[in-house]
């Protein structure tokens, strides 16, 4: 059997062999993926650089190896049909055709594609990173690659530093446990030897433990501050998560308001900033350029008054004022702008017209939220169907998750997945709120890159 402060040694042997261990495989994987993902980065902006500055293809074989001993890269043109135009490090005329290649394969299904290969060429494994590019109205793919063992010297550097520092606060976590043991190993000894004398009915003394009396003490008295914690900490978990929810909602609100107001308030100050510097600028463009800046004046109200109705909504406060109304008339109003908005976009209407008792401008702002939304999320036209009890928006676009269609109407939700997190999240809660006032109803029909069906049953 092993003594105390022996079996104290060996445990920490294997927890710091453990902690290495696990450490090391974490710390290599972790570091690995960062680099590749910085690497396909750095590629993408070197294509997109290159693709710029690259007006036609002659003598790209010069300009290539230029860029090859600059940058350290490897390059690569190909023709749609998959022949190398040019090649920085092997000869062109000796490689096969690459049209059959997965990068190239994702490149023309994607306009991107990437891969990690060993290339018999170099002997070594590399980063393939493709993108799709237009020269002369002709399509090309220019390749880069990288290698990805300049990993194994920055893992090698970052595992000495963690092993120097978790060696050196094990050995003092060591030092500390070895100590206590050595006291422990006191207090067992004289345990023993009284109850050697015990045994032979010959005890000179007294025994005085204070570890055992005081462990025992303080283990009772630990658990009942355990038992007192444990009640504390799970309500003190409640109000993490609820702070937690409440925060990050705070955030993402902020975050839309942020990037809601960014564009209209760096057009507005942009253009203004011109208007102010340049005295000799001809009327017309002024003209033009405070169209725009009352344009995104107008956009960021409505962003305001879409905030507003929200909380008018919320709290009861908005009424209805109820007129017999064609709906057609109400598309009519609402299609130009959208039209203006969303150019060489189609909107078709299809059905009779039908006249309906409701609040001529909000249910007018929730067919228009509809509308926008099938533009946004779709690119080919969008229908509205009249019928008798009901209006129906049509469109062919990204679709809905069906776990997302039961939380779309809360306010600030946006289904991020459909890229949808670039707005409040108000449009469908407005929707809703609206018809909810008319007693109308709206019911979602949605398919994954199919389509959905947004339908107003009143």
């Amino acid at each position: 059997m092993l003594k105390i402060h022996q079996l104290f040694l060996r445990t920490y042997i294997l927890i710091f062999l453990g902690i290495l261990l696990t450490l090391a495989t974490i710390t290599y994987f972790w570091s690995k993926s960062v680099y590749i993902n910085q690497i396909e980065k750095n590629l993408i902006q070197n294509i997109d650089t290159f693709s710029i500055v690259i007006k036609d293809l002659e003598n790209v074989d010069n300009i290539i190896k230029d860029l090859r001993a600059s940058i350290n890269l490897r390059i690569t043109i190909i023709d749609e049909k998959g022949n190398i135009i040019a090649e920085s490090d092997e000869d062109k005329n000796l490689m096969k055709n690459h049209s059959n290649r997965e990068e190239v394969l994702q490149a023309k299904d994607f306009g991107i594609g990437k891969v990690i290969r060993f290339s018999n060429t170099v002997n070594k494994e590399l980063l393939y990173v493709i993108k799709k590019v237009t020269i002369n109205k002709k399509i090309y793919f220019i390749r880069m690659a990288d290698y990805t063992d300049k990993i194994t010297d920055n893992f090698v550097n970052l595992t000495t530093q963690i092993f120097a520092l978790i060696t050196f606060f094990l050995i003092l976590g060591f030092l500390a446990t070895y100590f206590i043991s050595l006291k422990i190993k006191k207090e067992t000894d004289s345990i023993l030897n009284f109850l050697t004398e015990l045994s032979d009915k010959k005890p000179t003394y007294l025994l005085k433990s204070r570890y055992t009396v005081e462990f025992y003490k303080i283990t009772r008295l630990l658990n009942k501050v355990a038992l007192k914690l444990s009640k504390r900490e799970k309500q003190k978990s409640k109000q993490t998560a609820k702070l937690k929810i409440s925060n990050r909602q705070k955030d993402e609100i902020i975050s839309a308001l942020s990037h809601e107001f960014k564009n209209p308030i760096a057009i507005i100050s942009g253009y203004s900033e011109t208007i102010l510097n340049d005295d000799e600028m001809p009327l017309v463009m002024k003209e033009n350029f405070l169209k725009k800046i009352h344009t995104n004046a107008n956009k960021m109200s409505q962003i305001i008054d879409k905030l507003r109705l929200t909380l008018k909504f919320e709290e009861g406060k908005q009424e209805l004022i109820l007129t017999p109304c064609p709906i057609k008339k109400i598309l009519d109003d609402i299609i130009p702008d959208l039209k203006e908005k969303y150019k060489n976009r189609e909107i078709v209407i299809t059905g009779s017209d039908i006249n309906l008792k409701v609040d001529e401008t909000l249910i007018s702002m929730a067919i228009s939220n509809l509308i926008e939304n099938a533009l946004k999320y779709s690119e080919d036209e969008v229908i509205v169907e009249l019928t008798k009890d009901s209006i129906v928006v049509k469109d062919r676009g990204i679709g809905i998750e069906e776990s997302d269609l039961s939380k779309i109407n809360q306010k600030f939700y946006r289904v991020s997945k459909n890229g949808w997190n670039n707005s409040l999240g108000l449009g469908l809660f407005i929707v809703y709120s609206i018809l909810k006032l008319h007693k109308f109803e709206l019911k979602i029909n949605s398919e994954i890159n199919v389509g959905s069906e947004f339908k107003i049953v009143y």
